[in-house]
């Protein structure tokens, strides 16, 4: 999404009180990723995520400049006196040393504990759970977002990571931000000492590469990792800001390449990087690695699905200035919200996202599941500008929408009583409208939209 001003508490929330599951292994947290002990050989982590209620992704990455083995073992205690399952990959150049499995043939709703040995180091200890089964009365969720580096420690992360509560993470999104260290927080991130890195803009996969290294680095980071399960979805600036099918807004083609070279650059970064499954270890067979969207069932109690809304599908983001000439009255305000932002065919989710969205609510409610949540990586509520100027707030703008998140902006937005980011679902009604249709076809007009 377009950046916004800072200000010192960041978008992150918890979820609680969803209840479903058995209880949270009584383990504490010290014993299992000693987040302030950085790992020579392990620096930034492991990490579990992307669960069914047989099998979960196990992550890690070697500090290593050639190829190497690596062991890994899984068991059901933490002092791994029986182990469950084990094996060996290489970690290679090819994927920047990270190495990432699908442990399978787990109990539902098991908590599990793994770790990796390579170059005569062990790695901190994780701990996974998989998706529980059958009948649930409690369920703990960590939602994260737009964490970006430059503007602080990740000790939202840390508290996570401490929280006997919860039961699984859900980031949806913005987990690294892509700008240089002369962009959006560098002045920030001088003064606390949390330049981004490299100090450009990401655009190559070595560049991508490193940032989420960076990102990964961070102790509060890691100690959520290796405490909980992750499920995630992404948003813009893992890849730049504002993206759509065909482009960025902070993409400049004749300095930085063509799109879809950066695209597939971090889409194959993320991919690395995170405990995510690959199109193949889906059950949907055919999927490329940019249809990143899951369902997540919790036993009787709740279905979770994540929603892709950047790459597969998205129109181009309306921008104001380009019609802010033909806005000179309230019914120009008006047509512009009908014929232009509300223009039909402006897509936001892909055909085969909405296909299987409107599955897994309807098999969530004839199951009688009683919570249907969205893991959605932008507000999907209206968020229409009140009238600034008449409330003597800010000076007119003299019909003058001048650039993006300035007053002046803000003010003309309000005086047409405009939605504040057209990059929202606030800029593609039709495609909110279809989503809320098919949930209503569905029968599942109590959406929770995380």
């Amino acid at each position: 999404m377009t950046k916004l001003p800072f200000f010192p508490i960041s978008r992150r929330r918890t979820l609680a009180g969803l209840a479903g599951g058995a209880a949270l292994a009584a383990l504490p947290f010290p014993l299992l990723a000693r987040p302030e002990t950085e790992n020579p050989v392990f620096r930034h982590g492991v990490a579990s995520g992307d669960p069914d209620a047989g099998s979960v992704v196990l992550w890690t990455r070697v500090t290593a400049d050639a190829s190497v083995e690596v062991e890994w073992e899984l068991a059901e205690t933490p002092g791994f006196a029986a182990i469950l399952q084990s094996g060996r990959m290489t970690a290679t150049p090819a994927s920047d040393h990270t190495v990432k499995l699908l442990a399978q043939g787990l109990k539902p709703g098991g908590t599990y504990y793994y770790r990796f040995r390579a170059l005569g180091a062990t790695s901190p200890v994780g701990r996974a759970r998989t998706l529980p089964e059958g009948g649930l009365d409690r369920l703990g969720i960590a939602l994260a977002s737009c964490s970006n580096y430059a503007f602080g420690y990740f000790n939202a992360y840390e508290a996570i990571a401490r929280d006997a509560d919860v039961d699984f993470v859900l980031h949806t999104g913005d987990y690294i931000y892509e700008y240089g260290a002369d962009g959006w927080g560098g002045d920030v991130a001088r003064k606390i000492g949390r330049v981004h890195e490299p100090a450009n803009e990401i655009v190559s996969l070595t560049d991508y590469r490193q940032r989420h290294a960076q990102y990964k680095t961070d102790r509060g980071s890691r100690a959520m990792h290796a405490a909980h399960t992750l499920l995630a979805c992404w948003d813009d600036h893992e890849s730049a800001n504002n993206p759509w099918t065909g482009g960025a807004e902070n993409h400049q083609s004749e300095t930085e390449g063509d799109w879809p070279s950066r695209r597939a650059a971090s889409i194959r970064a993320y991919y690395e990087w995170l405990p995510v499954r690959e199109p193949e270890w889906l059950a949907h067979k055919g999927r490329s690695r940019m249809q990143f969207w899951r369902s997540y069932r919790f036993g009787d109690l709740a279905t979770l699905c994540t929603l892709e809304t950047r790459h597969t599908a998205r129109a181009r983001q309306i921008d104001y200035m380009a019609h802010a000439d033909a806005i000179a009255s309230k019914e120009d305000a008006a047509r512009f919200r009908r014929d232009v932002l509300g223009e039909p065919g402006r897509r936001m989710l892909a055909p085969e996202l909405e296909a299987d969205l409107a599955a897994a609510l309807s098999r969530s409610v004839r199951e009688g599941q009683p919570w249907r949540l969205i893991g959605n990586p932008m507000p999907i509520a209206r968020t229409d500008v009140p009238d600034l100027v008449s409330l003597g707030i800010l000076p007119d703008p003299a019909d003058d929408p001048d650039a993006s998140g300035s007053a002046k902006a803000l003010a003309w937005k309000g005086k047409w009583n405009l939605p504040f980011y057209p990059d929202t679902w606030d800029g593609y009604p039709w495609a909110r409208e279809r989503l809320y249709d098919l949930s209503r076809r569905a029968g599942a007009g109590d959406l929770v939209f995380l």
